[in-house]
C-alpha cells in the first residue's frame, strides 16, 4: 500500500487524495517528530510561567480573559473538545473525514502547534487503523476554522463519541481504539486547542473538487466536441490560431481537445441544410471560451490550495524564536472565496452543455435530426425529459452558485464577529459537482444518439471510441422509447469514472 510521509513543510494535493481517497498510510518523518517536541518544550516552559498565555493557560474565545490554574488545566482541554463537538445533521462522507484528520495532522506536524508527537503519532495510527470519526453536516462558519467537525475527530482520539470502524459499521471510538490496540490520548495544555482551529475541511474538499473538476472539464470538452458533430457544425472556430489572438490559455486548451476529438470527423462542416449556416450558436462555437474560463479559475483554486497545503493554520502558533502568538490565519476567506467561485464556474459550464442538448432534440434547430431524437416521433418521446431532468439539475447548480463567502454571522458573544462561511462553500461545492457530473452524462446521452442517427456519414474515429465504450458500458443507443433511468445513470457513472476521457484518449492521447 502506498505511504505518506508527513514532515514539516506541508504536504501535496495527491497525498491528500492518497489517503482520503485511497487509503494510503501514513507516517511521520523524524524532522516532524524533532520539530513537534521541540515545540512542546516551549509550550511546557510558558505553562510553566504565572503569566497567562492564550490557550496554554487561559480559555478560549470571548472566555479568554479567565486564567486557568494548572490542575484544571487538562480538563479545560477535554471540556473544549467536548463542548466544541456540537454538529448536527447528516454524517459528512468518509473521503471527507479522513482528509479532515490527514490535514489537521500536517498542520501539528509542522511544529508550529505545540502538540506532543504522541497525540501526532496517535492520530496517524487511526487514519491506518481506518477508524473515521462521525462528522455532521452543520457546525463550522470556517472561523476559527472547522471547530464543530474538527472536535468530531479529536473526541475520537480522546476514546469518545462515535466512530465508523474499517468494516463501515458506527460504534463507540473507545471500544475501535481498543481494538486496534490504540490508547486514547490524554490532552494537556494547548491541544486541544490545537486540534481543532484549522480550515482543514474546507481545504480537503477544495482539492477533492478539483481534481474531480478536472476529469469533468475534458469529459464537458470531449461532449461539446460530440454535439458539433452531431448538429454537423463547423471545426474551424477550434484552430489554435484564433485562440491565440486571446490568449487564456484555459481557452486554449479547451479547443485544443474539442479539435483532437473531432479530427478526422467526416461529419463538421457538412452542413445538409436548404439555408448554410455562417456561424454556429454561441453553445456550440463559444463552448472554448466557456469551459476554458472555468479551467483558468481552477488553476487559480489550485494555487490557493497549494499555498493553503504549506500552511501552518492554528492560533496561537509556536514561531521559531520561540514566542508563542495570536493570529487571524484561522480565517477562512482565501479558501472559501475560490470554492464560491468554483461553483459559480460549475453552473455555467452545466448551463451551457444542456443548451447544446437542446439544440439536439429541437428539429428546428438540430439540422436533420428527429424530433427529440425520437424512433417514431409522436409515438415515442424520445429523449424529452432527460432533458427536462438535466435542466432542473441546472436549475439546482444556478442556486448552488450563490456564494456563501458573501455571507457572515456573529458568534462567540461577538469576538468571533466576522466568519468565511468556508465549509458551507465546500459542502455546496461538492453538490455541484455531483450534479454537473449528472448533466455532462446527459450531453453525452443525447450526442453519441445523435451522432448515430446521421447515417451515411462517419463520425471522427475519437468520438467512435466513446461511442463503443459508453455502449459497453450499459448505456444503449437509439431505439424506441424505453425506461431513460438505468440508461442515464450508467451514462453518469461512466463519466464520473473518467472513463469517457479514458475513450477518447485511446485516439487522441493525453487530454489537456
Amino acid at each position: 500500500m502506498h505511504t505518506v510521509v508527513v514532515g514539516t513543510t506541508g504536504v501535496t494535493a495527491s497525498d491528500v487524495l492518497a489517503v482520503a481517497r485511497a487509503g494510503a498510510r501514513v507516517e511521520l518523518s523524524d524532522e516532524a517528530l524533532a520539530a513537534l517536541a521541540a515545540a512542546r518544550e516551549v509550550v511546557d516552559a510558558l505553562a510553566a510561567k504565572p503569566e497567562p498565555v492564550y490557550g496554554v493557560s487561559t480559555g478560549f474565545g470571548a472566555l479568554a480573559t479567565r486564567h486557568i490554574s494548572p490542575e484544571l488545566r487538562a480538563a479545560l482541554q477535554r471540556n473544549i473538545v467536548r463542548s466544541h463537538a456540537a454538529g448536527m445533521g447528516p454524517r459528512v462522507e468518509r473521503e471527507v473525514v479522513r482528509a479532515l484528520m490527514f490535514l489537521r495532522l500536517k498542520t501539528v506536524c509542522s511544529g508550529h502547534t505545540g502538540v506532543r508527537p504522541e497525540v501526532a503519532r496517535t492520530m496517524a495510527d487511526v487514519l491506518n487503523a481506518g477508524i473515521t470519526p462521525v462528522v455532521h453536516e452543520y457546525g463550522s462558519l470556517g472561523c476559527s476554522g472547522d471547530l464543530a467537525p474538527l472536535s468530531h475527530c479529536a473526541l475520537t482520539l480522546m476514546g469518545e463519541g462515535d466512530a465508523e470502524g474499517p468494516d463501515g459499521t458506527v460504534r463507540p471510538a473507545g471500544e475501535l481504539l481498543a481494538e486496534h490496540g490504540i490508547a486514547p490520548v490524554e490532552l494537556r495544555e494547548k491541544e486541544g486547542l490545537a486540534l481543532l482551529n484549522g480550515t482543514d475541511g474546507m481545504l480537503g474538499m477544495l482539492v477533492m473538487a478539483l481534481a474531480d473538476l478536472d476529469t469533468l472539464y475534458k469529459s464537458a470538452d470531449i461532449t461539446a466536441a460530440l454535439t458539433m458533430e452531431a448538429l454537423l457544425g463547423t471545426d474551424r472556430v477550434l484552430a489554435p490560431e484564433l485562440h491565440a489572438i486571446r490568449p487564456h490559455p484555459g481557452q486554449a486548451a479547451s479547443a485544443a481537445n474539442m479539435l483532437a476529438v473531432l479530427r478526422g470527423s467526416g461529419l463538421t462542416g457538412h452542413h445538409q441544410d436548404d439555408a448554410p449556416r455562417v456561424q454556429d450558436a454561441y453553445s456550440v462555437r463559444c463552448a472554448p471560451q466557456v469551459a476554458g474560463a472555468g479551467r483558468d479559475t481552477m488553476a487559480h483554486a489550485a494555487l490557493v490550495a497549494d499555498r493553503e497545503l504549506a500552511a501552518a493554520v492554528d492560533n496561537p502558533v509556536v514561531l521559531p524564536d520561540g514566542r508563542v502568538e495570536s493570529n487571524g490565519n484561522f480565517h477562512g476567506a482565501p479558501v472559501a472565496y475560490v470554492l464560491d467561485f468554483l461553483a459559480v464556474a460549475a453552473a455555467d459550464l452545466g448551463s451551457i452543455a444542456e443548451r447544446r442538448t437542446d439544440r439536439l432534440l429541437d428539429k428546428n434547430r438540430s439540422h436533420g435530426l428527429p424530433p427529440f431524437l425520437a424512433d417514431d416521433a409522436g409515438v415515442d418521446s424520445g429523449l424529452m425529459i432527460a432533458q427536462y431532468t438535466q435542466a432542473a439539475l441546472v436549475g439546482e447548480l444556478k442556486r448552488l452558485a450563490v456564494p456563501a463567502s458573501a455571507d457572515s454571522i456573529p458568534s462567540s458573544a461577538m469576538q468571533e464577529d466576522h466568519v468565511s462561511m468556508g465549509w458551507s462553500a465546500a459542502r455546496k461545492l461538492r453538490t455541484a459537482v455531483d450534479n454537473l457530473a449528472r448533466v455532462i452524462a446527459v450531453e453525452l446521452y443525447a450526442a453519441t444518439r445523435a451522432i448515430q442517427l446521421r447515417e451515411g456519414l462517419t463520425p471522427a474515429p475519437a468520438s467512435r471510441a466513446v461511442i463503443d465504450a459508453v455502449r459497453a458500458a450499459g448505456v444503449q443507443g437509439p431505439g424506441p422509447d424505453r425506461y431513460l433511468s438505468p440508461d442515464l445513470a450508467a451514462a453518469d457513472a461512466f463519466v464520473r469514472a473518467g472513463h469517457l476521457v479514458t475513450a477518447a484518449e485511446t485516439v487522441t492521447g493525453p487530454l489537456r
